[in-house]
């Protein structure tokens, strides 16, 4: 893979969203017309905050954000999402 060359501003942050599950605990598989969109993603690149707030995140730190947070984007075939760190409501 190349080096990514996007680098949000001010408080915003790309994450690459994890895959969706396709198994439950129990061993069922899930079929792709129930599958929900992923809530938890890795962190891959970050602003450089705002003079009043400096951002929390960092590079590589996996999070969770809500179901419908951020924008989608497709990068070298890759899907990402970007947006604010006030979206994001922990780090795991």
């Amino acid at each position: 893979m190349s080096k990514l060359n996007i680098k949000p501003l001010a408080d915003r942050v790309l994450i690459e969203p994890q895959a969706a599950e396709t198994k439950t605990a129990s061993g069922i598989i899930i079929p792709d017309s129930a599958k929900e969109k992923p809530q938890r993603g890795k962190v891959v690149a970050v602003g450089s905050g705002t003079k009043k707030a400096p951002l929390t995140v960092k590079v590589g730190d996996t999070v969770l954000y809500g179901k419908y947070a951020g924008t989608e984007l497709k990068f070298e075939g890759i899907d990402y999402l970007i947006m604010k760190e006030s979206d994001i409501f922990a780090i795991i």
